[in-house]
């Protein structure tokens, strides 16, 4: 027996960082909004994502610098590792974060338990209670992808999940994949202390990414002693002794790569599963996400979906930026499009650090846009070297009738940092031109931007201030 029906305005399925940040909007424009979730709240950025994966890699990267002292004259002696401290650390931090966003979600009307769509305008949560909206935002997240590689499941693996709440690691891991998750959690293992080897599909870690910097992340790993094993297919786990195995082809032979512990980190899905979207005349693809357009509507005009559930950009800050587009169309009507040159920067916590913006070279490449590009080496920059930080470039693409900087890339220290810089200005659609006289304090890392943009400028015809002297690169479509 179901409770009599109660009407929002808008009902938002989903209380992570997507969903409040809609939900805040929608109250903000006056609203009548209530939030649906099953628990435990939070989201997935603060209790298994962004917020405890920082926590620890803060950690293994201040083992790493105190270990590498020795380039700045510090001999640091032999360095312990308190585990227990770090893991408990880390969920001191993420109940706090926790506690500050529930806080902000008990100012909304909440409804408890898992949702499915009964009509277009009517949700269940849990078994009893009706709701009806005149509108929705699903922002459900996504889980970690299952896999279908013969053996995993008898043998035994780790997620995420779990690599985040280690107490002990492992003597040896074998990580699966080679995307920003299996970069940074598998970073973090082999400098913990575990034997570590990638074994990945492509040719370099961070497939998607422009080839100078997958490759760049894929050679310093290696020369940390992280093994990837790149054009592997996977073939079969199997346990031996106290051992996992995993078979893989390569170049036509088959090989093994052995570990106490798997870590499987083969991506995540859209959390559709269950929600009824058949009954509200929503399209989707079951391992794609909900289909939306520009204005984060579904294929029902009066249904929203934002982040992860979307397929589209799983990244918190684009979540939070659906989330306010979806309610501000929601609230007013409106026809908002979402806009992702900018909001699509990204960036990935290894050491070093990967940050980007706007075009990369494959896509300028792939549209067949005219370009101009500069590179600068960490390792040629003067802060970087008192620093003993010299490890990647980073780099800029700019029209090549305008000069209007259309996309950077970084591979180095504080390149989630430094990215900044770079998004402010094509914010304003800066040219490398305008971009190059911007005053810069000395020495800093962040001054490293004016060289590739003099190198872009000088392409364009540009005049360079100043007399150093810089080389010429030029990029062009298939060049």
């Amino acid at each position: 027996m179901t409770e009599p029906s109660k009407r929002h305005d808008l009902l938002v399925v989903g209380a992570g960082s997507g969903g409040y940040a809609a939900a805040r909007t929608a109250r903000d424009f006056g609203c009548d909004v209530a939030l649906v979730d099953p628990g435990p709240l939070g989201g997935l950025c603060i209790l298994r994502g962004c917020m405890p994966s920082k926590a620890l890699l803060a950690s293994s990267d201040a083992l790493h610098d105190a270990r590498d002292a020795d380039a700045l004259g510090i001999e640091a002696g032999l360095v312990e590792i308190d585990l227990p401290f770090i893991a408990a650390r880390k969920r001191v931090l993420v109940k706090e974060f926790a506690d500050y966003r529930i806080e902000g979600i008990n100012a909304f009307p909440l409804y408890s338990g898992a949702a499915r769509f009964l009509s277009p305008e009517q949700l269940l949560v849990g078994q009893n209670t009706v709701l009806e909206a005149r509108r929705f935002v699903i922002a459900t997240g996504s889980s970690v992808s299952q896999s279908a590689l013969p053996g995993l499941t008898a043998t035994g693996y780790v997620d995420s999940d779990a690599v985040l709440d280690f107490e002990r690691i492992p003597k040896s891991v074998v990580v699966l994949g080679g995307g920003y998750t299996a970069c940074e959690l598998g970073q973090f293992l082999a400098r913990m202390g575990a034997r570590t080897t990638l074994l990945i599909r492509s040719g370099h870690l961070l497939t998607p990414s422009d080839d100078d910097v997958g490759n760049a992340l894929t050679k310093y790993f290696v020369e940390e002693g992280i093994e990837v094993v790149a054009r592997a297919t996977l073939t079969e786990v199997l346990r031996r002794g106290e051992e996992k195995v995993v078979r893989y082809s390569r170049a036509g032979s088959d090989y093994e790569a052995v570990g106490e512990e798997i870590f499987y980190a083969l991506g995540r899905v859209p959390n559709v599963a269950g929600l009824g979207l058949e009954q509200a005349g929503i399209e989707y693809e079951p391992a794609g996400g909900i289909v939306v357009d520009e204005t984060m509507r579904t294929s029902n005009p009066n249904v929203f979906a934002v982040g992860d559930v979307t397929g589209e950009y799983m990244l918190v800050h684009v979540a939070i930026y659906q989330g306010e587009v979806a309610a501000r169309n929601a609230c007013l009507d409106g026809v908002e499009r979402a806009d992702y040159r900018l909001v699509g920067a990204h960036t990935i916590f290894t050491d070093p650090q990967i940050a980007a913006v706007g075009m990369s070279e494959k896509d300028l490449q792939r549209d067949g846009i005219a370009y101009v590009s500069g590179r600068y080496d960490f390792a040629e920059h003067g802060k970087a070297q008192c620093l003993a930080k010299t490890k990647g470039f980073v780099k800029m693409m700019a029209d090549g009738q305008s000069g209007r900087i259309l996309g950077a890339a970084i591979v180095g220290p504080q390149a989630s940092e430094l990215i900044h810089e770079i998004i402010v200005a094509m914010n304003f659609e800066a040219t490398v031109d305008q971009f190059m006289r911007i005053p810069h304090l000395h020495p800093t890392l962040a001054e490293i931007w004016t060289y590739p943009a003099e190198i872009c400028a000088a392409q364009l015809g540009k005049k360079i201030p100043g007399d150093e002297q810089v080389e010429l690169a030029t990029s062009v479509p298939g060049g």
